[in-house]
């Protein structure tokens, strides 16, 4: 799917949210990927054939410094 000259990481890659964005839509909060997958603002993921990976998100900076 990717025509970028280095190519893209695919969406079955564990690195999938490295690729580039075509299509955004802030007010909707999801973006798409070159590779096919979306991008949710919350972090969870929807990937071209259907499935969908939960929001990972990792524990809040101010949380960290405590």
């Amino acid at each position: 799917m990717c025509q970028h000259p280095n190519s893209c990481p695919s969406a079955a890659a564990m690195d999938r949210e490295a690729a580039r964005v075509v299509a955004t839509f802030p007010e909707q909060g999801w973006s798409l990927l070159c590779n096919g997958v979306i991008v949710f603002e919350d972090t969870g993921e929807l990937l071209p054939d259907g499935s969908t990976i939960a929001p990972h998100r990792g524990p809040a900076r101010h949380a960290l410094a405590a």
